[in-house]
């Protein structure tokens, strides 16, 4: 009894929800967002106050020049993610982003995970964008608030926890928040207003750094860097000064710039999370991902650029770059327009990352993985109020109270691994058959491929071995069949399992790999080996034809060097960030197995889908064509 328990419990895991909507659901909002909304929603978040900071740091002290190359690195890091991101908006375009993808393909347990960090993510975002905005204006008005909360409100608390609570920070959130509850529309139309100011700033500082820029600050020598000291009231101003020339930290300052630069991208998948309210999100989605990258990149790359035209990389002020470069080249004034477009990419940055934690919140409660009244829908403005409330107060409780400096790296680890889990759901369901194909089909397709695979000539065994080597290097069918899709599932989980080997070896212990250590070199070689192995298997097995709007190209390797990105950079992380990472899953595993695994939606849904998956939704997503 107590096996059939367990086993009873462990279906429930991974019991998957079907690509097609459920009754009833997906037409409950309003589907008012068009292309434009969603670019600008992609782009007003990613390009948030990180691109007013990021180029300072990483320029500073890590890649000089050379950052416009950091950039680039970043960038197309960022697209191997976004590219399957796109595939599966194009593919399952609902409301929840990486939870509903996790759902379809991984299990819902995978489900729940995937949206539980999501929320983490976006709410430590909130929270610190929140902050940031409070503190641009502290610093505006000569640091007044600050002090007088300080000698108010004296908190001798952790570090974990501010020195002061933060009420413009809090009310910042409240405002957003009333925004958001006036409906998806109303939204969308001040999050342009801010972006489009923010981009027009951008455009300014990028021509003026063209304009006053000076091509010697990319060939900078260490005679210069003697000289800049000696004329310095302060040499310890002054950053390291490397090598000189254009990239004065070599390889390795690119890519740790790279490293930095990475998390400036983090936002596009908000786009995901507009399925249930977009007008056309299977052909919107893709392209709205894919546009809103490109801009972002050249916005990057162009600030970047102007930055250190501008300023000697030594010189640049890490905390407020673009204001002191400005003051560097005699065009003070031109700070007050800098400090607009700062003001602008917050609220933006803001407005977007609560549209997108709301509308993750609304999806797992819709589904039941959290309490149903969170997902109660506004009868007027059509919006997923309670979601918007409870997300908003979570994040501004959050923004009040907590400091967010040793915050960053969780945040950005429940990103990497809701990314993680998109690229491993598109590379696993572009190899299933489809479901669209009746029973009799399907099983003439198996029964078919099964007489070609084993000839009554030979023996019984060396037709079994035949058979296995066959289906998995030499599939005689050309469409995908449910053994074929199996196959890809375990090859998919066999090379994730080695690739967070491989990159925990690469993390933790890179010089002796690169030493020629012979215990640690063997061990990287034969892990490479097995990857390249299992990911030929996967290459040969057959392709679901079904036409999208948008593909993945590169199919199965994009995918997996995307993975492979993904989780170095989370091997990267302190001990501490996965301690608080497992706190927080704690507390998410207390409400999936006391409330979300009972109250499922799937519970009594009759017969699940199986492990070969995939739905076309012609017939229940606006602008496709029925055939």
């Amino acid at each position: 009894m107590r096996c059939q328990d367990l086993r009873q419990c462990g279906q429930k895991l991974v019991r998957r929800r079907p690509l097609k909507p459920r009754e009833g659901s997906e037409g409950r909002m309003s589907r008012c967002l068009n292309t434009l909304d969603l670019v600008t929603l992609g782009v007003g978040i990613t390009l948030g106050a990180g691109v007013y900071i990021l180029p300072g740091e990483a320029t500073r002290n890590k890649a000089g020049p050379a950052i416009v190359i950091s950039f680039l690195v970043a960038a197309l890091s960022s697209v191997l993610s976004g590219l399957c991101y796109a595939e599966f908006g194009a593919r399952a375009p609902g409301s929840g982003s990486a939870y509903l993808y996790s759902y379809v393909t991984m299990g819902e347990l995978c489900a729940f995970v995937t949206g539980w960090n999501l929320l983490l993510s976006y709410a430590i975002t909130i929270a610190s964008v929140a902050r940031a905005w409070s503190s641009t204006f502290d610093s505006l008005i000569g640091n007044h608030m600050s002090r007088a909360l300080r000698g108010t409100f004296p908190l001798h608390v952790p570090s974990f926890l501010a020195k002061y609570p933060d009420f413009l920070a809090l009310g910042v959130v409240l405002v957003m928040m009333g925004i958001l509850v006036l409906g998806a529309r109303e939204s969308a139309l001040v999050n342009k207003w801010f972006t489009g100011i923010n981009i027009l700033v951008l455009g300014f500082i990028i021509v003026s750094g063209f304009i006053k820029g000076d091509l010697h600050n990319w060939q900078l020598t260490e005679q210069d860097y003697a000289l800049a000291a000696a004329g310095s009231n302060d040499s310890s101003s002054l950053g390291p000064p490397g090598s000189g020339g254009f990239a004065p930290f070599g390889f390795d300052g690119i890519f740790r710039g790279a490293a930095t630069c990475f998390f400036g991208f983090v936002g596009f998948d908000a786009i995901a999370t507009t399925g249930g309210e977009a007008q056309d999100p299977q052909r919107s989605i893709p392209f709205s991902i894919v546009v809103s990258l490109l801009i972002c990149f050249l916005a990057y790359f162009g600030v970047s650029a102007a930055l250190t035209l501008m300023v000697p990389y030594y010189q640049i002020h890490p905390e407020s770059p673009l204001p002191q470069a400005f003051l560097h080249i005699g065009w003070g004034p031109a700070r007050y327009v800098v400090v607009v477009g700062t003001f602008c990419a917050l609220s933006s940055s803001l407005l977007g990352t609560m549209f997108s934690m709301s509308r993750v919140t609304y999806a797992m409660a819709d589904d039941r993985l959290l309490f149903q009244g969170l997902a109660q829908i506004h009868p007027r403005t059509r919006t997923p109020i309670m979601a918007i409330l409870a997300s908003g107060t979570l994040a501004g409780v959050t923004a009040l109270f907590l400091e967010f400096s040793n915050l960053v790296d969780l945040m950005a680890i429940g990103t990497l691994l809701a990314y993680s889990f998109v690229v491993i759901s598109v590379l696993v369901l572009r190899y299933q058959p489809d479901q669209n194909l009746s029973k009799k089909e399907k099983t003439e397709n198996e029964i078919g491929t099964f007489e070609r695979e084993a000839s009554p000539l030979e023996s019984v065994p060396e037709a079994g071995i035949s058979r296995i080597l066959k289906s998995l290097c030499d599939p005689i069918s050309t469409n995908p069949t449910r053994k074929s899709g199996q196959i890809v599932y375990g090859c998919a989980l066999l090379v994730v399992l080695l690739l967070m080997i491989l990159t925990m070896i690469l993390a933790q212990r890179s010089r002796y790999v690169f030493s020629g250590d012979p215990a640690y070199t063997t061990v990287a070689v034969l892990l490479l080996l097995l990857i390249i192995g299992v990911t030929v298997i996967i290459w040969r097995q057959p392709q679901n034809p079904s036409p999208l709007t948008f593909r993945v190209p590169a199919l199965p390797v994009l995918p997996l060097v995307s993975i492979f990105v993904n989780v170095y950079l989370m091997m990267q992380m302190t001990s501490g960030i996965w301690v608080q990472l497992g706190i927080w899953n704690v507390i998410g595993f207390a409400i999936y197995f006391g409330y979300g695994i009972q109250h499922s939606l799937e519970q009594n849904s009759g017969q699940q889908p199986p492990a070969s998956t995939f739905q076309a939704l012609d017939e229940n997503i606006p602008g496709t064509e029925s055939s």
